[in-house]
Parts: C-alpha cells; structure tokens; sequence
C-alpha cells in the first residue's frame, strides 16, 4: 500500500479521540433513553423510523466510529518502509477474508431483524480486524527484533 494514501501519524490519535468521544455519549444516550432499539420497526406503516431522534443519534454515532476506526487503521507508522506496507497489505487481506467468512456463516445461519444487525456489523468489523491483526503483527516484529538484539548484545 503506498505511503501517500495514508493519513499522517497523528490522524491515529485523531481517530482514537473520536472512538473515545463516542463511549461517553453512547453511554449517556442509553442512561437518557434506556431500552431504544434504534432499527426497530415502526408500528403503522405510515410511521416513519428516519430522522428520529433515535435515527439521526444512530447514524452520528455510528459516523463518530467509522471515521475514528478508518484514522486508525489508515494513517502511518512512525516509520513507514516496504515491511510495514507488506504487512499492512497482509493483514487487510486476511481481515477480508475473515470478514466475509463470518458474513456468510452469518448470512446462512440468521434471518430477519437479526440480519439487519449482522450488516450494520458489516460496516465496521472490517477496519477492527484489520486494525487487530496489523498492530498484532507490529507487536510480534517489535518483540522478535528487540529479542534478536538482545541476543546479539549477550553474545558480543
């Protein structure tokens, strides 16, 4: 993945903020509206379930996650060389595949209000796999240098 497509270091901690920005309000919409289910189905059909308090909440706090997950998951590295881009191309790959396979399982195994939770999952859980399996692998590269340079300490 080329450098230039990715936002700078510190749209990550932009992203962090905003996810964080989100508990918070997450947490004080449902102590003001306990019990709302946000995609529940109106009553008459002549109700209408868009840009209701309920809806317009959903769509920004869902917005709120997007946009702080995609910082995450797309900004770069402090140093950002051909390894990390393999890598992060790596794990993209396989937050794809795994996405897709609980998307079919999914699929297969559920039907009605259920599916519409599992797509609305759909949106994000993407990015999450993607940002867990890349920082994953940063993490065991980081360990396995630091234990090879500690090897190489010990034996000079």
């Amino acid at each position: 993945m080329r450098s230039n497509y990715l936002f700078s270091y510190k749209s990550r901690f932009i992203g962090l903020g905003l996810i964080l920005l989100h508990i918070p309000i997450r947490i004080i919409w449902e102590m003001l509206y306990p019990g709302l289910d946000s995609h529940r189905l109106p009553e008459k059909p002549s109700d209408s379930i868009l840009f209701t308090n309920q809806h317009l909440f959903s769509i920004v706090s869902t917005i709120l996650v997007l946009v702080g997950l995609f910082l995450i998951a797309f900004s770069k590295e402090k140093i950002e060389d051909e390894q990390i881009s393999q890598l992060r191309l790596d794990s993209l790959r396989w937050a794809i595949y795994l996405n897709y396979l609980i998307l079919l399982l999914s699929l297969i195994f559920t039907n009605g209000i259920d599916l519409i939770d599992i797509l609305r999952l759909n949106i994000w859980v993407p990015l999450v796999f993607f940002i867990i399996r890349f920082r994953w692998v940063i993490y065991r590269l980081n360990r396995s240098l630091k234990m090879e340079k500690s090897l190489h300490i010990t034996k000079c």
